[in-house]
């Protein structure tokens, strides 16, 4: 049994295809397919089964998945503790993140990052939170940065300092922005647009609203928070967002930050990985960078936002 006989079938098996198996591992179709066959034989199992256009797994490709993903993970700690031994001039790093802290907190982190550290490859993958923690448990990420997060099983959590405040926001001009305020009866009234399902944000401000005993009369999903910034500005309805998306806009007098009485949402972002991974040099450094970074930047109050959002 050779490593890339395995690394060839967990491509197949998380992607459901051999075509999009190979393509995953860098491999031509066929060279995929005669791993896959050469493993059978071995194991004197089939281990896939074609229906329709999916490739399952048999039940001894199920009972086979477990001790193939740990084979793999061992194979890339050991790789990854030659490169602890090198003291960080040399290594990898993959991170993924939610829409919020992988476009509006991250960036400057890993710029600190490799300034300290110009020998390591980092690459961020961005989704949303239940696309990456289905990435993290099925071990194709280092650490995982998600907002407002629930462990599931095989995973756990490593750091969760970094404080974030989701607001109301409403075109410049709304009723609300120049009153200065809102309630949760008004709100309730309003149009409010909505992160997609999976969203952490979203997860978080329902929870938020139904606390608070607020059902908005109407709702419109939307994709990304930038296609709900522009949508608020166009005045096509109000919505919550992280304070971290909206800084520029709010000193561009684009957007308001409008407080909602009795209502404060507030959020951890939290870092998270395979319990069955071992956290390595590289994502031990990103943790203590990240952590330096949410000292410094600590979300302003209510108060001090609604000054910035207000007349």
């Amino acid at each position: 049994m050779t490593f890339r006989q395995v690394e060839s079938f967990l491509a197949v098996a998380r992607e459901g295809s051999f075509s999009r198996g190979a393509q995953r591992i860098h491999l031509s179709q066929p060279t995929l397919s005669g791993h896959i066959s050469e493993l059978e034989r071995e194991l004197g199992a089939k281990l896939f089964v074609r229906k329709a256009r999916q490739v399952l797994l048999t039940e001894a490709g199920r009972i086979f998945e477990g001790h193939a993903t740990r084979m793999v993970t061992a194979a890339e700690d050991a790789r990854r503790a030659v490169s602890d031994v090198d003291g960080l001039r040399r290594g990898s790093l993959l991170v993924g993140a939610s829409t919020t802290p992988g476009i509006y907190v991250l960036p400057a982190v890993l710029s600190a990052f490799q300034t300290r550290y110009p020998g390591i490859d980092i690459a961020l993958q961005i989704a949303n939170s239940r696309v990456i923690e289905e990435r993290v448990r099925a071990d194709g990420l280092d650490l995982g940065v998600v907002g407002g997060h629930v462990l599931g099983p095989g995973e756990r959590c490593v750091a969760a300092g970094l404080l974030d405040e989701l607001v109301l926001i409403t075109p410049r001009g709304h009723p609300w922005a120049r009153r200065g305020r809102t309630s949760g009866r008004e709100l309730a009234a309003e149009r409010m647009l909505v992160r997609e399902p999976g969203s952490a944000t979203r997860q978080v401000i329902e929870r938020a609203l139904m606390q608070a005993a607020i059902t908005p009369a109407r709702t419109m999903e939307l994709g990304h928070t930038e296609a709900i910034k522009q949508c608020v500005m166009a005045g096509l309805g109000v919505a919550f967002v992280s304070i971290h998306a909206i800084r520029i806009e709010v000193r561009a007098r684009q957007l308001a930050i409008v407080p909602v009485r009795g209502l404060h949402v507030r959020r951890h972002f939290h870092v998270i990985h395979g319990e069955q991974r071992i956290l390595g040099a590289s994502a031990q450094a990103f943790l203590s960078i990240l952590n330096e970074h949410a000292h410094r930047r600590v979300a302003p109050s209510l108060r001090g936002k609604a000054s910035l959002g207000g007349r």
